[in-house]
Parts: C-alpha cells; sequence; structure tokens
C-alpha cells in the first residue's frame, strides 16, 4: 500500500531505536513523511535516521525520555520550531522488563513501568492533542498488547499500563473526535523485535495460528493505514496484528514466568 498524502506529513514515532518502532518509521519515511526519531537510545536514532536519509527519506533524531515531562515538551517544542506541526503521533515507547512477581516488587519498579508506558503515552497525547486539534486534524496511534485483555504472570505493571492506554485510547477518541483528531491503537502478538534465536521463533510460533512470529514491519502498515485517509472514519479502536494468537484459547506454554518459578513463602 501506497499512500500518497502522507507525502510532507510529519510523523513524531517514539520508541524508534529498534524494533517496531524503528520498522513504522521507516516506513512512514517510505511513504514520504518527515519522520522524528524520539528515543532514549541517542546512537541507536541517529543511526535510524541516518538510514533513512540514506535511501532518501527525511528524519531527525532527538533523544527524549517521554516519562519526563520537560523532556517531551522539548521533543515537541523543537519539532514545531523546525517543521511547524506534527501530523501524526505515533507512542510506541515503553518498557517490558523487568518481569517480576508481585511478592517479589517495590513501588519503584512500578512507577518505572507506568511512567515509561502509560504516562509516557499521556504527555505525548496531550502535547500532540493541542497541535491538532487547533488545525481540525491529525491522528495518533498508541501500543497496546495482548496483556491489556489477557492477563500475563509476573507482569502486574505492564498489563495494567497497557489496559491504561487501551481506556486511554477510548477516551482521547471521544474527547478529539469533535476536533478533527482521530485516535486508535495496534496490538501486536509475537513479534521478533531483537533478533530472536531460532528455537524461540519456533517455539512461538507453534503457538499462533498463522504458524510464525510476527516480524517488526508487520506492524508498519497498519500504523500507516490508520495515519491515512483510508481510515478517516476509525477511532477509539484497536487493531490487533498477532497472527491470530488472541482468537484462541491461551495455553501455559504461552507463559514465561510459569509457577515454578513463583517466589518462595516463608
Amino acid at each position: 500500500m501506497h499512500v500518497p498524502e502522507l507525502k510532507g506529513k510529519v510523523v513524531i514515532v517514539t520508541g524508534s531505536a529498534h524494533g517496531i518502532g524503528q520498522a513504522i518509521a521507516e516506513r512512514f519515511a517510505t511513504e514520504g513523511s518527515t519522520v522524528v526519531l524520539a528515543d532514549l537510545d541517542h546512537d541507536g536514532i541517529e543511526n535510524v535516521a541516518k538510514n533513512i536519509i540514506a535511501d532518501g527519506g527525511s528524519a531527525v533524531p532527538i533523544t527524549t525520555d517521554v516519562a519526563i515531562e520537560e523532556q517531551v515538551d522539548a521533543l515537541f517544542d523543537t519539532t514545531l520550531n523546525e517543521y511547524g506541526t506534527v501530523d501524526v503521533l505515533v507512542n510506541n515507547a515503553g518498557l517490558i522488563s523487568p518481569v517480576k512477581h508481585i511478592l517479589d516488587v517495590d513501588k519503584a519498579w512500578w512507577d518505572r513501568l507506568i511512567g515509561a508506558n502509560l504516562t509516557g503515552t499521556f504527555l505525548c497525547a496531550r502535547r500532540a492533542a493541542h497541535i491538532m486539534a487547533n488545525k481540525g486534524e491529525g491522528s495518533i496511534i498508541n501500543m497496546s498488547s495482548g496483556g491489556a485483555t489477557k492477563a500475563h504472570r509476573a507482569f502486574v505493571a505492564y498489563d495494567a499500563s497497557k489496559g491504561g492506554i487501551e481506556a486511554m485510547t477510548r477516551a482521547l477518541a471521544l474527547d478529539l473526535g469533535p476536533y478533527g483528531v482521530r485516535v486508535n491503537c495496534l496490538v501486536p502478538g509475537f513479534i521478533d523485535t531483537y533478533g530472536a534465536s531460532e528455537e524461540v521463533r519456533e517455539k512461538q510460533g507453534a503457538i499462533v495460528p498463522l504458524g510464525r512470529m510476527g516480524e517488526a514491519a508487520d506492524l508498519a502498515g497498519s500504523a500507516v493505514f490508520l495515519a491515512s485517509p483510508d481510515a478517516a472514519y476509525i477511532t477509539g479502536h484497536r487493531i490487533v496484528i498477532d497472527g491470530g494468537v488472541l482468537v484462541q484459547q491461551r495455553s501455559a506454554n504461552v507463559d514465561t514466568f510459569p509457577p515454578s518459578r513463583f517466589p518462595k513463602l516463608d
């Protein structure tokens, strides 16, 4: 799918140094969009930007911790000063680890994951909302997870953050719809974002009805679709890209933290 209407659009992609965010940023660049890469990994987004530019695209890296309001403000202020607007925001930044059982955690662990995943999504969406509402159009795309509706063991903070992101997506869609701004989210399944071993790919693929792990690029097309005029009447919804995992009864071997790893009580 090629989307001429995305040419020249300004797209911020958070968490774009690797994996899903990188694939989404690269896809928008091939559509002719100007991509603002935001991530804590400065070297990572520098490399992604260099590759995009080498391929004839437009990209700029801005080191950002989305959990810190001042850094989010700097990200959006720099983008506005340079390009004058923000047309699309992809809220991909977030953490999945450290994976810990509820009996082993403290508040700092909770704050870290909620801050990166849920608060970061809110801070970026709030800034984008003001820009987009004032011009009467825009698309915000959040990143959820199967954990928003199907619990994982030892993922209390992560699952809570993703459930919050889906609730936020629906609420933002209601708040921003009258201003012409659409808000949706993507729900990835088992995605090979960091080069899983063949053993892991085979094990995870066996759980997936389509028979394979997903690739980061599998989400890029859906992000482009949600940002495009073809999705002009879609808001407040989730698009699941999981090869069919969530339509089936979950198998015990999905869990990375089985009861055998639970803390031993005194």
